[in-house]
């Protein structure tokens, strides 16, 4: 049981890892503004849009935040992963 837990941590913090290099592609491609209908942004929003539109969708209920001038959202998003990230090992030990 103890091995089944480890191999569940180690995949999720893969993943984790994983969607926080996608999250820091997708916003230095936003920064460059390149056509978001090419081959790469579109992989990239395809990766990480499920993990945002939860977060977003909680978001959108305060006014305030719904008109930032900036995506929340998304930071909200990357907190969280990395908060789960860090309180991961504690499930295992």
């Amino acid at each position: 049981m103890d091995l089944l837990i480890y191999f569940l941590v180690t995949a999720v913090r893969l993943f984790l890892s994983i969607e926080q290099l996608l999250f820091l592609a997708r916003a230095i491609i936003s920064w460059l503004f390149m056509a978001e209908d090419g081959a790469i942004p579109s992989f990239l929003y395809t990766m990480t849009e499920p993990l945002i539109l939860p977060v977003r969708a909680l978001l959108d209920r305060f006014e305030s935040i719904r008109d930032f001038p900036i995506d929340v959202s998304f930071l909200v998003t990357v907190m969280l992963m990395s908060l789960v990230q860090i309180l991961l090992p504690a499930v295992y030990i």
